[in-house]
């Protein structure tokens, strides 16, 4: 197939996995890396080497730099962001010039060059969010499904939870501190986080460019687990005498995190392994009362499938042969 299709923050975690997903299929004749970050670039392009790839400097946050590499795109794969909550925390106007204005760039820029499908990334830190990086990426997800939408370009979401190995994820956080033999920093004992591999992530995002209608939230059915026994099943694999150290709630942080409201739940549809949200007005009342779908709702890992899905990822054997 001809198809294009531009990753904005191309080369963060996200965009190198799907680099390394298309380079080896025939869904795309070129793939464009849009991203700020000038030496990430080069690194890219050096290690692929692939004529497929081309890269391209800019900031969503410059209407039009990103509607010019816009032209002849199929398929747009929206990652770029701010996303550590702390960062953003300290700094909420530089987060809504970004996760807002930037998103609504993109989202024009699709809309006004006829791209087919746009995706954009979401987390569930937009779900009932109480930080700066939440709050705008809620913002972004009604800026996407509030369009008028055209004809020609189909907008939809993804929300996911913990994406193991990503940028800024828990777990490097935990290995690092291992590898340099210090204490593993839990902030709250009775935290939980959804947990997924970049792969199903992925899956999904190509799932929500197959749809052929704009408006719909896809999540991913995921497990979670409490944050101090992912550090105690760590220590396991590492055989590491690093201890688990108290250091209480980031500003922004919460416990637990919700990937479905209970009002989205009324317009959720149930597939094998993820939901469609439906955008749709319930016209009537009624009196049934949904649960939220959150990580202390939904299946908790033991300590045995922790253990083999840490194990399962590659960086984990890399880590441990280090």
């Amino acid at each position: 197939m001809n198809k294009t299709l531009l990753v904005t923050g191309g080369t963060g975690s996200f965009g190198n996995a799907f680099v390394k997903k298309f380079l080896k299929s025939e869904t795309y004749a070129e793939i464009r890396i849009f991203s700020r970050d000038e030496s990430k670039q080069d690194r890219m392009a050096r290690d692929y080497n692939n004529s497929k790839l081309s890269f391209f400097l800019g900031d969503i946050r410059d209407e039009e730099r990103i509607t010019q590499v816009c032209k002849g795109v199929d398929v747009i794969f929206h990652a770029a962001a701010l996303k550590q909550v702390p960062s953003c925390e300290n700094a909420t106007w530089e987060t809504i010039k970004t996760n807002i204005i930037g998103s609504k760039n993109v989202i024009e820029a699709a809309i006004s060059n006829k791209v087919k499908n746009l995706t954009l990334l979401s987390t569930d830190k937009s779900v009932y969010p109480i930080n700066t990086m939440g709050m705008t990426k809620a913002l972004m997800e009604k800026l996407a499904l509030g369009v008028d939408f055209p004809e020609k370009t189909n907008i939809n979401c993804v929300r996911y939870g913990n994406v193991l190995y990503t940028r800024g994820s828990v777990v490097p956080l935990f290995v690092n501190q291992i590898l340099q033999k210090k204490d593993l920093t839990v902030t709250e004992p009775n935290m939980t986080r959804f947990l997924m591999k970049i792969e199903e992530s992925l899956d999904l995002i190509e799932k929500s460019t197959l749809l052929k209608s704009s408006g719909s939230i896809f999540v991913k059915k995921s497990p979670a687990v409490k944050l101090i026994n992912l550090a105690k099943v760590l220590i396991k694999i590492f055989n590491s005498k690093s201890k688990i150290k108290i250091v209480g709630l980031r500003p922004g942080e919460k416990t637990y995190e919700t990937l479905i409201t209970r009002e989205e739940m009324t317009t959720a549809k149930s597939f094998s392994g993820y939901y469609v949200i439906k955008k749709k007005i319930i016209d009537k009342n009624s009196n049934k009362i949904y649960p939220e779908y959150d990580s202390n709702s939904t299946k908790q890992l033991n300590d045995k499938e922790l253990e083999k899905l840490i194990l399962s990822l590659p960086e984990i054997k890399k880590a441990i042969n280090f």
